[in-house]
């Protein structure tokens, strides 16, 4: 091993990497595979949370339904009040604030994720993450719809598994934060012996409700609707895990072997010497099995702690899109890792050292010198014949000399490659479905329910409705204002209700994006997600009856769109679905701007219109989701890892190529080679197998993307439109195909310059 301590460094190196690959992957996989049970056990999450008037009841009767059948533990009251708030002068929206001393307890372990929990009144924890845009630690927000404002100071970040609030205060803050005339609120957090399905979680609270004194339970939250969403979410990563995983996976297998049977083949002579003088093949098998053994062991503990801590900053963000508040490296991710490499290792070196241990010494010294006769000799005739520069045709033609060994360079260079086209693609799908799915291109502003007029709970009247509209066509900035309506709407064969939004106007420029069909453009169609489509059988073309709940009015699916979710959703007109358009059932206002117009001068001068009374407030519109962030991101970095094995999978074979030729290379220079031709041959010896590994990956990577998105699409329950997979114009994919040749080159340069600087009587020395 020190007499080729170069190539013990790249074993290490090799291992290091493709070990901390392995573990990241590992990690997450296990982060992906129901993070959200995982966390609800570990957090203690309620099973249900109820709301409670406190007026109606005596905090000992609250605390007797601890001793319910079927109650295993139980936490509250804790005193919650719903506000209304502004950050930074513009409205921040209805909180529910709970009281609580402590964030831990025996049901709902909150996580804190930032600051320090609340010490003392005037104090808030917030159920967010800090920064991206929002409040951090020392922000200050406004309660508003109280005889008195007050101010709350940020001190700390925390995440509930279930949400039960969306901030913690202190216990006697909840007091002064109750607007006038309201009933004193508390929580009640339980879980149960039997809480996995709808009706067992009805028939538990059920059971809470008959213990109270009629009218007390004002309300209730089940942990499923937590579950389905971020279930859903857990799914979707997945796929492109799993796909980067199998990448790094066979680079491991591939890199590893051919660093571990070039090291023991390139000892061959060395070999047949010492056998000439005594040593016994299982000697020879023990001594080149613990020769790649030291380097291997020091990759693989190495490469853990590396995979450990780039998990580290990755789990964070992870537990952040799922919301489960925290996420830690499992045990056995850092045992199998790298176990599952050294014996991997040790099988790629067994299978040489065996033939090594076999040979004679005749054998072994003839070997050591030089391939088998007359292999690539007609490459090297044919390379002639083509009349290239000498030290283009040789460089060509010497990978024909080792088949096996240029073969695995290849898939490893075709890997490496394939890795980052596909990250390539991949992020530019998620980024093209993130502004799909949150139309922050064509709507970047949204006028949504945030102010604290008219106190919570309270439905905004007609005039503040119209007054929004108002405030929006009097802007010189507005190019599109569309009002939303939502509620449910019952369709026959579909189970349950179905989410209906209907448009009050001119809504094609709003840029839903579609799958099939068109967006719909007359009365009486509907466009629909796939979700409805699976739920109710029917394909884009059908009819169907919609029953509004004032009027049932038959309509034609016009379109299926993209909108990742379980649930079945139907887009129309107000007109198609008339009973829709009330003011109860107004959700927003999406708006359009001109060209040049800034967003958040827009946002600032519509709620200067409205004034602090209004109960609508103007936001701008998010690039995308924390998921998207957070995959984007991992698809960066695990196409880094994977193409950094490739680059150390090729500076081996160079290596490994010029340790073998280092007797030509000395004879090259002797005979007048200069180092530039020398350092052309080299680089040559590498093109010819980065060439073809480029035409390799390209075509796969584009496969791979495809159907990497088509699989998320399909754990998300929703097609995709066609324009999400198509990333790739033939420029560009011409373009990104040169990773190959980057890989290559990055990996053969340093032995490629060692060749070049040597002087011919070292070169034949180091034989």
């Amino acid at each position: 091993m020190l007499r080729h301590k170069v190539q013990a460094v790249v074993l290490g190196l090799v291992l290091l990497v493709s070990t901390a690959s392995a573990t990241l992957g590992l990690t997450l996989l296990a982060a992906t595979d129901g993070p959200f049970q995982q966390a609800f056990g570990a957090q203690n999450g309620a099973h249900l949370v109820v709301t409670v008037n406190q007026a109606q009841t005596s905090p000992a009767r609250l605390a007797a339904t601890r001793s319910l059948p079927g109650v295993t533990a139980m936490a509250g009251p804790f005193g919650a009040a719903t506000v209304q708030s502004q950050w930074s002068g513009q409205p921040f929206g209805q909180l529910t604030l709970a009281g609580r001393p402590s964030p831990g307890g025996p049901v709902d372990d909150v996580v804190l994720d930032g600051g320090h929990w609340v010490t003392g009144p005037g104090q808030v924890v917030l159920n967010t993450s800090p920064g991206n845009g929002g409040p951090v630690v020392g922000s200050k927000l406004i309660i508003t719809g109280l005889p008195h404002p007050v101010t709350l100071t940020v001190v700390g970040f925390a995440s509930s598994i279930t949400n039960t609030a969306d901030g913690w205060v202190a216990p006697a803050e909840v007091a002064a934060l109750q607007p006038p005339g309201a009933a004193p609120g508390a929580q009640l957090l339980y879980r149960f012996a039997r809480a996995g399905t709808s009706a067992q979680v009805r028939a538990d609270l059920a059971e809470v409700t008959g213990a109270l004194p009629a009218g007390t339970v004002t309300g209730a939250g089940s942990w499923l609707a937590a579950e389905s969403q971020n279930t859903g979410n857990g799914a979707i990563m997945e796929p492109f895990v799993v796909a980067f995983a199998l990448i790094g996976l066979i680079m491991a297998i591939l890199i590893v072997a051919n660093v571990v049977s070039g090291a023991v083949a390139a000892g061959y002579y060395r070999i047949g010497v010492l056998k000439s003088i005594g040593l016994t093949p299982a000697q020879v098998v023990v001594a080149y099995l613990s020769r790649v053994g030291v380097p291997a062991v020091a990759g693989c503990v190495l490469g853990v702690v590396v995979g450990n801590l780039l998990a580290v900053p990755v789990l964070h963000q992870s537990a952040e899109a799922y919301g489960v508040g925290s996420q830690q490296v499992p045990w056995w991710a850092s045992v199998l890792a790298p176990a599952g490499m050294l014996v991997l290792t040790g099988l790629a070196a067994l299978g040489p050292a065996l033939r090594a241990g076999r040979l004679s010494a005749t054998q072994a010294i003839a070997a050591g010198r030089a391939p088998n006769a007359g292999r690539g000799y007609a490459a090297y005739r044919f390379a002639e014949r083509l009349r290239l520069p000498r030290p283009v045709g040789m460089g060509l033609a010497a990978p024909f000399a080792r088949p096996a060994r240029t073969l695995v360079s290849l898939a490893a260079i075709a890997f490496g490659a394939t890795a980052v086209i596909f990250a390539f693609g991949l992020s530019a799908a998620l980024g093209r479905a993130a502004t799909i799915q949150t139309l922050s291109a064509t709507v970047p502003v949204k006028i949504q329910q945030a102010g604290a007029g008219g106190g919570p709970n309270q439905m905004p009247t007609a005039a503040q409705d119209a007054a929004v509209t108002a405030a929006l066509r009097a802007q010189p900035g507005t190019a599109h204002e569309t009002e939303v309506y939502e509620n449910r709407v019952k369709v026959p064969g579909v189970a349950g209700d179905v989410n209906a939004w209907a448009f009050g106007g001119d809504s094609g420029w709003i840029g839903y994006g579609v799958i099939a069909g068109h967006w719909y453009d007359a009365p009486g169609q509907v466009d629909v997600n796939t979700a409805f489509l699976n739920a109710s059988g029917l394909a884009v073309g059908d009819t169907t009856t919609i029953d509004t709940g004032t009027a049932q009015v038959t309509v034609r699916i016009a379109g299926e769109v993209f909108h990742p979710s379980s649930s079945p959703q139907v887009y129309g007109s107000t007109q198609t679905l008339p009973g829709l358009a009330t003011p109860a059932n107004v959700l927003q206002w999406d708006v359009g701007l001109r060209p040049g117009t800034d967003s958040g001068g827009y946002v600032q001068a519509v709620n200067t219109a409205l004034g602090p009374s209004s109960p609508w407030g103007a936001t701008t519109q998010q690039d995308g989701g924390k998921f998207y962030k957070v995959a984007v991101g991992l698809v960066g970095l695990l196409a880094l890892m994977v193409a950094v094995a490739a680059g150390l999978g090729v500076l081996n074979t160079v290596l490994m190529t010029t340790r073998d030729r280092v007797h030509d290379l000395g004879i090259f220079k002797a005979l007048g080679m200069r180092p530039g031709q020398l350092l052309t041959m080299v680089m040559c010896w590498i093109v010819g197998p980065a060439v073809v590994a480029a035409a390799i990956a390209a075509p796969a990577a584009v496969a791979l993307t495809t159907a990497t998105v088509h699989a998320m699409a399909a754990t998300a329950h929703t097609g995709i439109p066609a324009d999400i997979t198509q990333v790739f114009p033939p420029a560009r994919l011409v373009l990104l195909s040169l990773t190959a040749l980057a890989i290559a080159v990055a990996g053969a340069l340093a032995p490629a310059s060692w060749a070049a600087r040597a002087r011919p009587a070292v070169a034949l020395r180091t034989e």
